[in-house]
């Protein structure tokens, strides 16, 4: 009996809150957005460890080299080089500078990658060396990398 009357007071609700969602409303809040945008980069990273795992394998030798990584990395380069250039050109973003340097570093680590990849010798440097980033660039550009 108890149950009957669970059923039927939240069976409305359920149909109430998908009704709800099915509606389009007014653009959400940039705090929201934020948020949403956070939450996909996570589920993002998530299922790149997943495909990782999945395309390796669990077997004790190193695994073969995939084509797919190296066209990942690239994706992520260009994602990362166009992210970097609307910051620059954004003269009112909020902790722009503070932005422009995490988002260097982010792509100086997929330069990195990207030369292991290519099998370019990436040197020991201080951290977001530009004259390293510029030899990486060109090396990677001589093999014949794009992003």
């Amino acid at each position: 009996m108890a149950w009957w009357l669970v059923l039927w007071l939240v069976l409305p609700a359920l149909t109430f809150a998908v009704v709800l969602r099915l509606i389009p409303g007014a653009e959400s809040s940039p705090r929201r957005s934020a948020a949403r945008e956070r939450h996909r980069a996570r589920v993002a990273g998530a299922l790149d460890r997943v495909a990782t795992r999945v395309r390796h394998g669990r077997h004790g030798g190193p695994p073969a080299p995939d084509p797919f990584d190296a066209l990942h990395v690239q994706v992520r380069l260009g994602i990362v080089a166009d992210h970097l250039r609307r910051l620059e050109e954004d003269r009112h973003a909020w902790a722009r500078a503070e932005r422009i340097i995490a988002s260097q570093l982010a792509y100086d680590a997929l330069l990195a990658e990207a030369c292991r990849l290519a099998g370019v010798e990436v040197l020991p440097r201080a951290k977001g060396d530009p004259w390293e980033r510029m030899r990486e660039e060109v090396e990677l550009a001589s093999r014949g990398w794009t992003w």
